[in-house]
């Protein structure tokens, strides 16, 4: 594993997105600067120019790289000196900006860590993963859920066989904050995720069923070949779904399903798994991050708890860890772990060693493209009140 020793210095980070008014810009920059691998050295941090530089000094960045728009951000990088332009550029925008900016920053050679999804339509994911193909940069997308200890923990035990045969998969992600119209009353968050303009063909399912589905994917390996889903507006005047279920079948013969809200009254944030296998069961909760619920038929009901130092510890679920046990790690850690994996082939691109790009530890330019996939099959099939589409593309993380 590469470290920040083998390059002597930190990785040099560029946001785009994240001014004033923006949650998930900070969460990127936290995230990023929680091991002291990176420091925060430039940024385009909105659309509006005036903005962004009045953005700049809440993040300390220096005048001279606060910069107006991304395209003057990757010129002036570009200009800059090997040893003092960035390494990275995090993409913290709203969906229909996220192609032209990754795009860009791909062909200029800067490695790229985007949020999910990770374009606005499969034609454009498709054409980016084969721009990320064409360049040796490491490019990461923030399906943050991931890096939680317990899920690799978890996906560990699944993939040596521990459960034995995956049979069926739930996925829940359930929210209520949408249940009433908030973009009527120009919530900047509401106002663009159900704006089919810039969130694209999906709502709810663009936003957060996608989490759900990568996670499934994620923890088991298995590889999905239908899906049928059924997508709902139950917010009159709504533009796009704000409720949704789906079944996947899997190529094992496995069944899996997601199911998403954002209309669910008191849900906060309740993303949810539960794996069944011919050996056991597993269920964990993003709300109760740090605990591992593992069932088998007649034995003790087993609770794991996140513990760097227990021997019932695996090495993907330990060296996920930041802190001894009790002491709670949750968000922040879990989105830095996409980042370290991240910065270790970074390092090693820097470095100029092979490093892997197909079966990474962190999301990577072909799970954003199956997430682009899942989005289209879904309005799709709901489109054809719930017809069995395809599932499994050429790009699908073997």
């Amino acid at each position: 594993m590469a470290t920040n020793n083998d390059l002597n210095r930190k990785l040099r980070m560029a946001l785009v997105g994240g001014g004033q008014g923006s949650f998930i810009g900070r969460v990127h920059c936290t995230a990023a600067v929680l091991d002291n691998r990176a420091t925060l050295v430039a940024g385009a941090l909105s659309s509006n120019p005036e903005r962004a530089k009045a953005s700049a000094p809440d993040y300390d960045i220096p005048a001279n790289r606060a910069y107006g728009s991304y395209q003057e951000l990757i010129e002036s990088e570009l200009n800059l000196p090997a040893d003092e332009r960035i390494d990275f550029v995090s993409i913290a925008t709203p969906n229909f900006t996220h192609f032209e900016i990754a795009k860009a920053a791909v062909e200029a050679g800067f490695n790229v860590i985007c949020d999910k999804p990770m374009t606005f339509d499969l034609a454009q994911a498709e054409e980016l993963a084969a721009a990320v193909d064409q360049s040796n940069v490491v490019f990461a997308v923030s399906h943050n859920y991931t890096g939680y200890p317990l899920v690799r923990q978890a996906r560990e035990m699944i993939l040596n066989g521990e459960l034995g045969e995956i049979q069926a998969v739930r996925s829940n992600y359930i929210q209520g904050w949408l249940r009433t119209r908030l973009e009527t009353d120009e919530q900047k968050q509401a106002a663009w995720r159900t704006d089919p303009t810039k969130s694209g063909a999906a709502g709810c399912f663009g936003d957060i069923a996608t989490h759900a589905y990568n996670l499934g994917r994620y923890m088991t390996g298995l590889l999905p070949a239908e899906i049928s889903c059924h997508l709902k507006t139950f917010e009159e005047g709504r533009q796009l779904d704000d409720y949704g279920t789906a079944i996947i079948r899997f190529d094992n013969g496995g069944l899996g399903t997601v199911t998403a809200s954002q209309i669910s009254h008191g849900r906060e944030n309740d993303l949810s798994i539960e794996i069944d296998g011919t050996l056991g069961a597993i269920q964990w909760r993003q709300e109760e991050p740090n605990q591992l619920i593992v069932r088998a038929n007649g034995q003790p009901l087993k609770i794991y708890t996140r513990d760097p130092n227990a021997p019932f510890m695996n090495e993907a679920g330990a060296s996920a860890c930041r802190l001894p046990s009790g002491h709670p790690e949750a968000f922040f850690e879990a989105f830095a772990n996409v980042y370290r994996s991240a910065y270790d082939a970074m390092i090693d691109r820097a470095l100029e060693r092979e490093y892997e790009r197909q079966d990474t530890v962190f999301p990577n330019v072909h799970d954003g493209v199956e997430g682009m996939y899942f989005i289209q099959q879904c309005v799709a099939s709901s489109a054809e009140n719930g017809a069995w589409l395809p599932l499994f593309h050429e790009r699908a993380r073997r």
